[in-house]
């Protein structure tokens, strides 16, 4: 009974173990290929196993992607937090810190592979509905991780929504820029003039 259980429990943690070496690899084909190139046969290959064992766990590209956008968002957030925890360490200047913080997490390729999947989004409403409920999640976490972050905000909503949105909009923009152009100048030319700015909102 105990060699049927010990068999039992080895063949769930060889399972899990595949799971994960999927999404794992369909994570890492959408940041190299594109959403387009991130073919099964492409996730099998860069996985190491047969076409066949990776349909065996996922009978179709579909319930890959749903399930590893689903590995993704919990990796994110995960990074997100650990993120903005350097944010909450005792310091004269925690808006500059968050600010870098949150830029690095942006930077990542995890962010790149969201990224990619919300282009992609645009034209498939399939992707589209298997995305947006995870964006929302996050808007959620990425608002009440900033709250607790930085409590020194408290009581003036108005100008925190405002900097959490410039601060966003701002790094998110550089990232998806970084894509494409290098330009690690301008960006802390303006990561600094970001961070001004929010010193001001603070301050006001």
């Amino acid at each position: 009974m105990d060699a049927d259980a010990n068999a039992l429990g080895w063949q769930a943690q060889k399972s899990a173990g595949t799971r994960n070496a999927i999404l794992e690899s369909a994570i890492a084909c959408i940041v190299e290929y594109g959403y387009r190139g991130t073919t099964t046969t492409a996730i099998s290959r860069k996985a190491g196993l047969s076409r066949g064992a990776m349909l065996h766990h996922f009978p179709a590209k579909v319930d890959i992607i749903r399930a590893a956008v689903e590995h993704l968002h919990k990796k994110r957030l995960k990074a997100f937090r650990r993120a903005m925890s350097r944010a909450a360490a005792p310091t004269d200047d925690r808006v500059t810190l968050g600010v870098d913080a949150f830029f690095d997490h942006v930077r990542h390729p995890m962010f790149v592979a969201f990224f990619e999947l919300s282009v992609a989004a645009r034209t498939d409403p399939e992707l589209a509905g298997i995305l947006r409920p995870m964006q929302e999640a996050f808007e959620t976490e990425w608002y009440s991780t900033a709250k607790d972050v930085f409590p020194e905000w408290q009581g003036r909503d108005e100008q925190f929504d405002i900097a959490l949105d410039l601060s966003r909009y701002v790094m998110e923009g550089l990232a998806v820029s970084s894509l494409t152009h290098r330009g690690s100048e301008r960006d802390k030319r303006i990561l600094k003039y970001l961070a001004d700015k929010l010193h001001e909102l603070r301050d006001a």
